[in-house]
């Protein structure tokens, strides 16, 4: 009878747990229910699985064709999708395409996301509600405002991550327009309104481009870069992470004449320096960390660069070259390095676990 008993409250607890919703307030507070509801689905998962959710390809217009984005889907290779460059209803359709596939596979949800930067939304997806540049908001209504509208139309899309707001200063020539300028008070205040405004409405956010872009010289798109010296943006991300920002994006920047953060010629992508020592140690940040395009001029001519990015300490390897080598390199790495094992493992936890308080997971 006790053994009935045991396995009855069991059952119920279970279902309590998948019962209950969560939401993006919930990721970085502890409970119970949450942490079991992660392990289970954790468990069910095998270790190509576990280090596809870390892949990020895009679709669209300079992304990859869809032919290619549905094998990998198939292969459970991809944890999601960045729509780079379409229309708002050539997107939709897309989204559920790519929904319909991925359940056949018996993948997890995926990951939608997009770069909808006030000053780039209106690129990046077209049909879109017009929105201001960044640099040409006045006051924080403004900011608040078309945070809401950004967030709406990527609702009626399905995206449920937005690779923004830049929090970087504004004199960088691959920045300009789209910071909030370069008053760092103010790009700090208004960032957080953005952030707080979309993860309100259950999107997470992602404070860009961190150690930071706005002081250097040249284009990461193109070449590598440096901060040389002190890196002045680093004091950005401080009130964003301590205000929940759930997620940040890691930049191809090196860092130079700087003994404590010196990343030796690399970008800081690759660099446990800066990912592990600084982001995650230092300033505590406990969320999810996402590389910049792995295909950009910065880091793209780096053997092994998503390998080395997931053993610097990133979470979401966006846009690898080739996603198939970089999965079979870390599924390699992991069966060597037991350390390094565990760390992908931690990043896949994370990944569920934000997927679970987006709701895609239930």
């Amino acid at each position: 009878m006790k053994s009935f008993l045991f396995i009855g409250l069991f059952l119920l607890t279970t279902l309590q747990v998948y019962a209950q919703r969560f939401s993006l307030d919930d990721f970085f507070v502890y409970d119970a229910g949450l942490e079991q509801l992660t392990d289970s689905i954790f468990d069910q998962l095998n270790d190509t699985a576990r280090v596809g959710q870390m892949i990020i390809p895009a679709a669209g217009g300079h992304g990859k064709p869809t032919e290619h984005i549905n094998l990998l889907i198939q292969k459970n290779y991809v944890g999601g999708i960045l729509l780079l460059n379409g229309t708002k209803a050539g997107f939709t359709e897309m989204v559920k395409q790519f929904n319909t596939l991925n359940a056949s596979s018996n993948g997890l949800p995926l990951f939608y996301s997009a770069d909808a930067e006030p000053s780039l939304i209106g690129y990046k997806i077209k049909d879109c509600k017009p929105v201001k540049k960044a640099n040409l908001m006045v006051s924080r209504e403004e900011v608040r405002y078309y945070a809401e509208s950004i967030c709406s139309d990527l609702k009626d899309i399905g995206i449920n991550y937005n690779y923004a707001p830049v929090v970087d200063m504004s004199p960088n020539e691959a920045i300009t327009y789209r910071s909030f300028g370069n008053n760092a008070d103010t790009a700090q205040i208004w960032s957080r309104i953005f952030i707080e405004e979309t993860q309100k409405r259950g999107i997470v956010a992602t404070a860009k481009h961190f150690p930071g872009h706005g002081y250097v010289v040249g284009d990461t798109h193109k070449q590598l870069v440096y901060i040389d010296g002190e890196m002045r943006e680093v004091g950005n991300y401080i009130p964003l992470i301590k205000a929940g920002v759930l997620s940040i994006m890691v930049a191809h920047i090196a860092v130079k004449n700087n003994e404590k953060y010196n990343t030796h010629d690399m970008p800081s992508t690759v660099s446990r320096n800066i990912v592990t020592g600084l982001l995650k140690e230092e300033l505590n940040f406990k969320g999810l960390i996402v590389t910049d395009a792995l295909n950009m001029g910065g880091v793209a001519s780096i053997p092994n660069c998503e390998l080395k990015a997931a053993q610097a300490g990133c979470d979401l390897l966006l846009m690898p070259v080739d996603e198939e080598k970089a999965v079979t390199d870390i599924l390699a790495e992991i069966q060597k390095n037991e350390t390094f094992k565990q760390q992908v493992y931690a990043s896949a936890r994370k990944i569920i676990r934000l997927k679970i308080c987006l709701g895609i997971i239930r």
